[in-house]
């Protein structure tokens, strides 16, 4: 059986991780072995953190909602029952842009959501 070289495929594999690693601190962007580990472990993250920049989000919106309800007397729970008690379907992404942008139209989201809650 011949001898098989396989110095081509390997080179490529490896400069493909090192390209991977470009910019870590250290060894982590020179060896092959450490920049490989540092790689499938910096993937990890990324694949995680695509989640989790989700529920990040969420939280943001959330908290900046509940401030902006709260400078309108009510809280973030009873201003979203509210809201949907009037049929009134906006979601959380708009609601903290309106109540960062737009006061004055936040505020008569207030009144409804007060008005339906109080009823």
């Amino acid at each position: 059986m011949p001898r098989v070289k396989g110095g081509t495929v390997t080179r490529r594999r490896r400069k493909k991780v090192l390209k991977l690693a470009k910019g870590y601190f250290g060894s982590k962007h020179t060896l092959y072995k450490v920049a490989n580990q540092q790689v499938m472990k910096s993937l990890m993250y990324a694949f995680r953190d695509r989640r989790q920049k989700k529920r990040d989000f969420r939280k943001l919106w959330i908290t900046r909602i509940n401030a902006a309800a709260r400078i309108n007397g009510l809280s973030y729970s009873r201003l979203m029952h509210g809201l949907k008690l009037a049929g009134i379907d906006v979601n959380r992404k708009m609601l903290a842009e309106l109540a960062i942008s737009d006061a004055n139209a936040f505020a008569e989201l207030a009144n409804v959501a007060k008005q339906q809650y109080n009823k």
